[in-house]
């Protein structure tokens, strides 16, 4: 039997009483990261071939651009920090929605911890559907009718990071791509095909401007929003544990990496499921 526990007041649930590497119930757990938008279920120790049966109850696997895969299966991306990898930033370490440039973004990600520092390397996840509801009104005003930009900035030339702020060389990147400066355009705020909840899909790495507004007119608004959508009582902090699985919903929430176990590894194998493209509130 599927027991639920709420993590907070409005992310985030824990799952038990479920095996994913044998029958489990794959209605259950799609509407359940429909209400919560991030699952935990502890214990797992999955195979990569059975992360990748459990990612596609939630849609197709989905292979990312610009990241290189594992080796011997392109559907899965070996999220890696090695111990000796001291300098510079960390995969994800910024709040953000995966790969939002795209034409269509991921749906969602599944996380399988498989070597865990002792300390740190937590990931935060922030609600964007409570975010939007408690905008103040004259910026929610604002989101419900401005499109927003989205470019591939880590990727492309324009927004090159610096090479101290570049996350390990463990995760091999492709950059310098002048098409991942190609703008494409979003709507703000999304409203979820199953549950019908909208949220806001703006975040701080592939966000750039509002449609209609330069970067520079843009900046002051998305600061507030940036602000006010990550804000500690939308979140939650995941602490992992090995054998974890976790399950986000992408659109719906936005995400960070943590970078504080320098010194000590960490792997997580990590797949992607693909959806419908996002639909405008």
């Amino acid at each position: 039997m599927v027991e639920i526990k709420k993590l907070t007041g409005f992310i985030g649930a824990e799952l038990s009483g479920v095996n994913l590497n044998g029958a489990f119930p794959a209605d259950a757990l799609t509407q359940h990261l429909g209400a919560h938008g991030v699952l935990v279920i502890r214990d797992q120790h999955l195979s990569r071939d059975a992360q990748k049966n459990v990612t596609q109850i939630f849609g197709p696997l989905m292979r990312l651009p610009y990241i290189t895969p594992m080796v011997d299966d392109p559907d899965v991306i070996a999220v890696l920090k090695e111990a000796h990898e001291t300098a510079g930033g960390v995969f994800g370490g910024e709040w953000h929605s995966d790969f939002s440039f795209l034409q269509n973004p991921p749906a969602g990600s599944i996380l399988n911890a498989v070597e865990l520092p002792e300390f740190g390397g937590d990931t935060v996840f922030a609600c964007q559907s409570k975010a939007y509801e408690t905008l103040p009104s004259y910026l929610r005003d604002f989101v419900d009718t401005h499109d927003c930009i989205h470019i591939g900035k880590p990727y492309g030339v324009k927004y090159a990071p610096p090479q101290t702020e570049r996350s390990s060389a463990s995760i091999q990147m492709t950059r310098g791509d002048p098409h991942a400066d190609d703008e494409t355009v979003h709507p703000s705020v999304l409203r979820d095909p199953t549950t019908g909840r909208q949220a806001l899909f703006v975040n701080p790495i592939y966000t750039t401007r509002f449609e209609g507004l330069t970067d520079t007119q843009s900046a002051p608004l998305l600061d507030q929003i940036y602000k006010h959508c990550t804000r500690p009582d939308f979140s939650y902090r995941h602490r992992w544990q090995a054998g974890d699985v976790l399950i986000w919903d992408n659109r719906m929430t936005l995400h960070y990496a943590t970078n504080d176990y320098a010194g000590q590894r960490r792997l997580l194998y990590r797949t992607t499921f693909g959806g419908k493209r996002p639909v405008r509130a």
